[in-house]
């Protein structure tokens, strides 16, 4: 097989660009959207809730273009890109009770716990990771949930989720897939990429309780939005500053280090610091599920 660009996971061949030039020739006045609704068409390359691949397709037929291997039509239109203009959060004049919350866990009265992606929340959301999260807050890319967690009428935690990264050693490694299982079911694994329990909160052992009872829903949550469950958790913590000690409570499993390079390492060397891999299996079933041998 003459692979000529591999995206994203999708292998890209000598044959796969000559139907994509004949398409282009075949309809001479069509956009470049208009031509990545067309490949996705003939692909029958679709998301798991049956949406075409669009957008990721328009991003391969450039990088084909950008690599000589066709010609685009010129852009009719630069719109902006959402994606930077709302990376950061914008900030918010939040006017929350910020008195001292100091209670046992079993103190605390119910706790409701709301996914508010697409929901008017999630500007509630976005600002309190701006305002309270070490690392901040940067709009994901790709496939994410978003939580909110409510002691009656006050927020106390948010946490996030998004698509996980394609290669991580020792995730790969405990799992035992294959390369080319990763690349088909890497969508099944949900990274944990922010939790915040917010400042003014003090209630031991509430971190692994909500990361317990989000584990119990997460599956079901993701299907509804993307059409496909997710049967792995994972997340990273920088053993320079945490412990994981509520993972680590919460039964996730510690899987090793990673090797500090990044995923667009083209050196081989260690260039950030290395994080420890945190994992969590949401089925005993989950290696099957996955494609492991």
């Amino acid at each position: 097989m003459d692979v000529v660009l591999s995206y994203r996971g999708r292998r890209v061949t000598a044959r796969d660009v000559a139907a994509i030039r004949a398409l282009i020739v075949a309809h001479p006045d069509a956009s470049r959207r208009r031509l990545s609704t067309l490949v996705c068409e003939a692909w029958a390359w679709r998301q798991a809730n049956g949406a075409l691949c669009a957008m990721v397709c328009r991003s391969l037929l450039l990088a084909l273009a950008r690599a000589g291997h066709l010609v685009l039509p010129a852009p009719r239109c630069r719109p902006p890109n959402n994606v930077v203009a709302r990376r950061a959060a914008r900030p918010l004049a939040l006017d929350l009770d910020r008195t001292p919350l100091r209670a046992r866990l079993d103190a605390l009265g119910p706790l409701a716990i709301r996914q508010v992606r697409r929901t008017g929340a999630e500007r509630l959301f976005d600002g309190l990771l701006a305002a309270h999260h070490y690392l901040g807050y940067t709009r994901p890319v790709g496939a994410h949930l978003k939580y909110l967690v409510w002691a009656g009428t006050r927020p106390v935690a948010a946490l996030a989720w998004a698509s996980a990264p394609r290669h991580l050693g020792p995730r790969d490694r405990f799992i035992g897939w294959s390369a080319a299982a990763r690349r088909r079911n890497v969508r099944y694994l949900a990274y944990n990429t922010r939790f915040l329990i917010l400042p003014w909160v003090d209630v031991p052992h509430l971190a692994s309780h909500l990361l317990g009872r989000i584990a119990r829903r997460i599956a079901a949550d993701w299907e509804a939005v993307y059409g496909h469950p997710v049967y792995y958790l994972e997340t990273f913590i920088d053993p320079q500053r945490f412990r994981g000690t509520c993972y680590r409570a919460a039964n996730w499993l510690s899987l090793g280090l990673t090797t500090g390079r990044g995923k667009d390492d083209q050196t081989h060397r260690p260039t950030r610091p290395r994080k420890e891999v945190l994992g969590y299996p949401l089925t005993p079933r989950f290696r099957a599920r996955l494609g492991a041998a």
